[in-house]
């Protein structure tokens, strides 16, 4: 007997506040307060506009971290494996075939002239 489970009922996130997943929400929220900390932290010295261009370009790429997906991946998974891939083993891989079989005639023809 077989149950068929639609893919929607598989591919399901609980949504714990405001319809966010909990890692959607902390990244959210540590998204708002790095904003919130950068612009108070530079607005008095780069004023008011500059201050707050900088601290939407440095939130951004924290609040999508959250919402991230590929192939199944979160975002860390993907660096990761971006980073393996690209770099740790990166580089000219070669096919080097070996025939076992004619290794070892080429060792018992050996042994037999002894």
């Amino acid at each position: 007997m077989e149950i068929k489970i639609p893919k929607e009922v598989r591919q399901h996130k609980e949504s714990i506040f405001f319809g966010l997943s909990a890692r959607q929400f902390v990244c959210a929220a540590a998204a708002v307060g790095l904003a919130a900390g950068i612009y108070l932290g530079l607005s008095p010295a780069l004023g008011k506009e500059t201050a707050s261009w900088l601290s939407i370009l440095s939130a951004a790429p924290l609040a999508l971290a959250g919402f991230f997906t590929y192939n199944g991946m979160s975002f860390e998974q993907f660096v990761w494996a971006f980073v393996k891939s690209e770099i740790l083993c990166a580089g000219q891989r070669r096919f080097v075939s070996a025939n076992i079989y004619y290794e070892l005639l080429k060792r018992k023809g050996d042994t037999a002239r002894d």
